[in-house]
C-alpha cells in the first residue's frame, strides 16, 4: 500500500538535515549495528513524512521522531534472529582513548541505562525531554541516569583501578 507523502519537501529536508544524527545515533545505541541503524532510519524517516501530525514546536518534533525511532528498534529486536553485529569502532571511531573507553562502556551497560545516558549526555536532552521523548515519568529518568551512571562507575573504575577518596 502505498502512503501519502503529507509534508511539503522543504519541510522534510530541513527534517533530514537537523535530525538525522540524532536519529542515527539514537537506533545504533539501541540496535550496536550500523546497517540496521541506516534501514531504522530511513523507516522513521518514512514515516514522518506520511504522518500528518501538526507539531506545535521543535521540541515536539525531535520527541516524536526519537520514539518512533526507538519503537522501530524495539520492532526490529523483537524480530532479530541472529544478525553479525559490526565493531562499534566501524561506526564511532574516536581520536580521544578516554572518549573510547567511556563510549564503549556505555554501549555495554544494559539498553534502558544505554538510552537515557546516551540521550542526556551525547544528545543534551533535559530529563523532562527525555521523559517526553521515550515516554516515563521524569523520576524514572533520573533513577535511570542515576543507576547506569553506577554501573558505568563500577565498570570504569576497573577499567582504570581508580577509587574515590
Amino acid at each position: 500500500m502505498k502512503k501519502k507523502i503529507t509534508r511539503t519537501q522543504e519541510e522534510i529536508i530541513q527534517t533530514i538535515s537537523q535530525y538525522k544524527e540524532t536519529i542515527f545515533k539514537v537506533a545504533v545505541s539501541y540496535t550496536r549495528n550500523k546497517t540496521i541503524s541506516e534501514d531504522i532510519l530511513q523507516d522513521v524517516l518514512i514515516k514522518y513524512m506520511t504522518d500528518s501530525t501538526d507539531f506545535q514546536e521543535e521540541e515536539h518534533k525531535k520527541a516524536w521522531l526519537i520514539r518512533v525511532t526507538i519503537n522501530e528498534c524495539k520492532k526490529f529486536c523483537r524480530s532479530l534472529w541472529n544478525v553479525k553485529k559490526i565493531p562499534l569502532e566501524d561506526i564511532y571511531p574516536f581520536n580521544d582513548p578516554e572518549k573510547h573507553t567511556v563510549f564503549y562502556a556505555i554501549m555495554e551497560l544494559p539498553p534502558k541505562y544505554r538510552l537515557v545516558i546516551h540521550l542526556y549526555y551525547y544528545e543534551n536532552m533535559s530529563i523532562n525531554e527525555i521523559s517526553k521523548s521515550i515516554n516515563i515519568k521524569e523520576n524514572t529518568v533520573m533513577s535511570l541516569l542515576h543507576r547506569g551512571r553506577k554501573l558505568l562507575r563500577n565498570v570504569l573504575e576497573d577499567e582504570y583501578e581508580y577509587k574515590p577518596v
